[in-house]
């Protein structure tokens, strides 16, 4: 069973706009060393595992695709730092830094991009997905899969459903907190996130 409400208190979630570009910042703890949560973030063996299968040449100038979902360019690597990706596009960027804190590893992921790909609303479409991305690393890292565990079928679940709602709850809040959308645009981004992300419920649900 999934901790849901845990989970969901685990990640902070942020959203910014400086100029023309809008960031989507998420930050979690991991019970697990810095090089452990590198090499789960990098290795496409132990990817697979938690997240979804990924092909592609993984290093700075190559290129990945992760399996029925994005692609994009590896622009940078500092090992077990920080990496930066293309996700989806040339624009849209995802860099992911990693630091120890004691006995635990401080991950923060931002995704930015032009504030002309639909605003700061664009945080309902992404920030549930990365957030599930997050749980799945994190049940991975602190050895709670079973070895066999498809991550897809997971995806599918009723918990993981019930955890995405919590998580557009929390995006919403998180869009309120920034202060960067009307009303009008928060309600079509929560509608067609809750489409994507928990069929069944609509935006009336979470607002």
């Amino acid at each position: 069973m999934i901790d849901i409400l845990e989970h969901i208190a685990a990640i902070q979630r942020q959203v910014s706009q400086t100029g023309e570009e809008v960031r989507v910042t998420l930050r979690r703890s991991y019970q697990a060393e810095v090089e452990d949560v590198w090499d789960a973030l990098t290795d496409p063996d132990r990817i697979r595992r938690w997240m979804m299968p990924i092909t592609g040449e993984l290093k700075v100038g190559g290129s990945f695709q992760l399996e029925g979902n994005a692609g994009g360019e590896i622009l940078e690597c500092e090992p077990p730092k920080r990496f930066k990706v293309s996700f989806g596009g040339p624009a849209s960027l995802v860099e992911i830094s990693l630091s120890q804190d004691g006995d635990s590893t401080e991950l923060q992921m931002d995704h930015s991009v032009p504030a002309d790909f639909g605003g700061a609303s664009g945080a309902l479409y992404v920030g549930p997905g990365w957030d599930g991305a997050l749980l799945g690393l994190a049940l991975y890292v602190e050895g709670k899969l079973e070895e066999h565990h498809d991550p897809q079928e997971m995806a599918n679940s009723p918990e993981v459903i019930e955890f995405n709602t919590a998580s557009i709850h929390a995006w919403v809040k998180a869009l309120r907190d920034s202060g960067l959308v009307s009303e009008e645009e928060l309600r079509a981004a929560t509608e067609a996130s809750a489409a994507q992300f928990a069929p069944g419920s609509s935006a009336d649900d979470y607002l």
